[in-house]
């Protein structure tokens, strides 16, 4: 029984069935081996979205590396009846060899440029769309929709509760890594912090305390129990009333050398709520104690709530950070720009579709900056080009190969930092936000025009 969860040995079936009916017909014709260059783009932003936060690429390049199919998958494929025992020996024998230019994590993102260019033979090229494009764009909508959140919440802490609602566990591990990138300061997943160092918070449930009835007693119970400084949730019953029940346990914590760290408020006003727990516990002389706020958040009630003055440290924030609630997808492309012909001659590309026209060629982005480090716009353009700025898009892998470690993830989410700070004054608003310039090369444009001659 498979369970529904994907082993290493099959990860190389994690794509669609046109990708593989597709490689089949390039092997059949003897062309597997002609070089093409794909990009994966975002075509534009999503609505109240200024800006992107580019993550995935460590997961991507790992995939890229260990790729393979292993023979339990030629078995399974072989099984299907849709391809000649050819095409699977081929398969067999099978690795990433190409090459891999990205813009890193952490790195704000603008489209409609690449976030990341492979080049490689086709069929290598064409088999790992899928994986690569659900990889980087979920990643990305995640550490965008953090970014926002974090904005919103100022100098209040950001915790990702998100686990529970998240699209499976794969998408929990990666919403918890992704929206570390973005800011948020940990997660509530254990396995991220197992698997990323992400630090992780926690404190109870519901029904610790309806399963104790007395509220005080669930509160004691969790604290002898619990190593260090509990967070208790107050707001089973009456919440001003559970602020008060848990000020009863300070003298018993502190005979254990601990602190009551917080209390937590997950549903009513939570704007006069949270001010009356404040004056309940200052008065009682827990005035180091935070206050954290979870329930249904999104970055706009957060901005709400801190503009109306509710002294509130900390936010979970789990369905709107995990699903993207607003944005929950990307409108994320992986296109062919150049092609070999015959005599091995790259070969720009376009498609002409309506709405959805590409820009051909190998390209690159140029960022440009001003004194002071500000961004202050990009230009697309093809790889060649001298252009103002700084190249984005950077080698990461050769011949199937890494070229360095990945960053560590704190590393990451510094950079994330620091480029949100750089935004042009508006580009981050969390409504009517000013629309960062993103213009085309003239040599890209007349190429676009050439294509569209032709």
């Amino acid at each position: 029984m498979q369970h529904g969860l994907i082993a290493m040995e099959r990860l190389g079936l994690s794509t669609d069935l046109y990708e593989l009916t597709m490689a089949a017909a390039f092997h059949d014709a003897g062309i597997a081996d002609r070089y093409a260059t794909f990009d994966l783009a975002i075509r534009d932003l999503p609505p109240e979205r200024g800006f992107l936060v580019a993550a995935g690429l460590e997961q991507a390049l790992a995939y890229l590396r260990d790729f393979r199919f292993w023979p339990q998958a030629l078995d399974y494929l072989e099984r299907t009846g849709h391809f000649r025992q050819q095409f699977l020996d081929y398969l067999g024998a099978l690795r990433f060899t190409g090459s891999v230019d990205a813009i890193p994590e952490g790195h704000v993102y603008f489209p409609p440029g690449p976030l990341l260019r492979i080049r490689a033979p086709i069929i290598e090229a064409q088999i790992i769309e899928t994986y690569l494009l659900t990889t980087i764009t979920y990643q990305t909508l995640i550490a965008s929709k953090a970014a926002r959140v974090v904005l919103a919440a100022g100098n209040s802490t950001v915790v990702d509760f998100s686990p529970r609602r998240d699209h499976g566990p794969q998408a929990g591990l990666l919403c918890a890594r992704a929206a570390f990138i973005g800011g948020c300061v940990g997660t509530s997943n254990v396995l991220a912090n197992d698997m990323f160092g992400i630090p992780m918070f926690g404190t109870m449930a519901h029904s610790f305390v309806m399963f104790y009835r007395d509220e005080l007693e669930a509160f004691r119970a969790f604290s002898r129990s619990y190593p260090g400084d509990p967070t208790l949730l107050i707001d089973t019953y009456d919440t001003v009333e559970g602020a008060r029940k848990a000020l009863q346990l300070m003298p018993e914590l502190a005979e254990r050398g601990h602190r009551l760290a917080a209390v937590r408020l997950d549903s009513g006003d939570m704007l006069e709520l949270s001010k009356q727990v404040r004056e309940v516990l200052d008065a009682g002389g827990a005035e180091d104690t935070q206050i954290f706020a979870s329930g249904n958040l999104d970055e706009h009630k957060i901005r709400r709530l801190l503009q109306g003055g509710a002294p509130i440290d900390g936010f979970g924030v789990g369905t709107e950070l995990g699903t993207s609630g607003d944005a929950p997808s990307l409108n994320s492309t992986y296109k062919l720009v150049t092609c070999a012909d015959a005599q091995g001659a790259e070969v720009p590309v376009i498609k002409l579709a309506t709405s959805k026209v590409t820009l051909p060629g190998s390209k690159q982005i140029w960022r440009r900056r001003d004194a002071s480090s500000c961004m202050t716009g990009d230009t697309i353009g093809l790889v060649g080009e001298e252009l103002e700025g700084n190249p984005l898009l950077v080698p990461v892998m050769r011949d199937g190969k890494p070229l360095a470690p990945a960053p560590e993830l704190s590393a990451i989410r510094e950079h994330a930092r620091a480029e949100i700070a750089a935004l042009p004054t508006g580009v981050a608003e969390l409504d009517d936000h000013a629309t960062y310039p993103v213009q085309v090369s003239p040599r890209l444009q007349a190429l676009v025009q050439e294509l569209h001659r032709r």
